[in-house]
């Protein structure tokens, strides 16, 4: 085979999978984007906030903050939760330790049981639904989180699609340019000496 057909061969195939993870990356991107707007969209309309700083500053056991809250939430003071990883930091460590805080650690399957054993009793039926509606928001939070990894993991992979075809094409051009300075009667492989 000539080099010169060699070289415009491969170089064909580069520029068809440049196309390729242009076409990935355009799609990671849609696909952050729309997962990341879900997201904040979604948790903006729960007008959902953490405490503020001075409860932040009055932290104790037994109280809505617990030292062990601190360094996991004192940074968003204040702000509205909008983001997965404020979704993950509200449902893992504000409500799951209120929850755990609960009669029989919050865990609705336990309550329930209880309840169900002895369904006249008041205070059962209400943390029957404390429980539940605790346990829900927090698996609410944690789809959200998990939807802003996926958004995140988009980006990232439009970002490494984008790199791979501007590299491919620096190669490319390097292959297109090898052909155009490369005699057309060159051989790919000579192998022995003519007589």
């Amino acid at each position: 085979m000539k080099r010169r057909v060699f070289d415009i061969l491969v170089s064909i195939g580069g520029v068809v999978a440049i196309v390729g993870l242009i076409i990935v990356g355009s799609l990671a991107v849609v696909g952050y984007n729309f997962a990341n707007t879900s997201v904040h969209n979604q948790l903006a309309q729960q007008e959902i906030f953490f405490p503020s700083a001075a409860a932040f500053a009055h932290a104790k056991n037994g109280t809505e903050i617990t030292p062990a809250m601190l360094p996991y939430l004192s940074q968003y003071a204040g702000q509205q939760l909008l983001t997965g990883p404020e979704a993950e930091a509200y449902a893992d460590h504000f409500i799951a330790i209120h929850l755990s805080e609960m009669p029989y650690h919050g865990v609705y399957s336990k309550i329930s049981a209880a309840a169900q054993k002895d369904p006249s009793n008041p205070s059962l039926k209400a943390l029957k639904q404390t429980s539940f509606q605790g346990t829900t928001l927090r698996g609410l939070l944690l789809e959200a989180y998990a939807f802003g990894t996926f958004a995140q993991l988009a980006l990232w992979a439009a970002i490494v699609a984008y790199t791979g075809a501007f590299l491919l094409a620096i190669l490319v051009a390097f292959g297109f340019w090898h052909a155009g300075i490369t005699p057309g009667t060159k051989e790919m492989l000579v192998h022995g000496h003519s007589q």
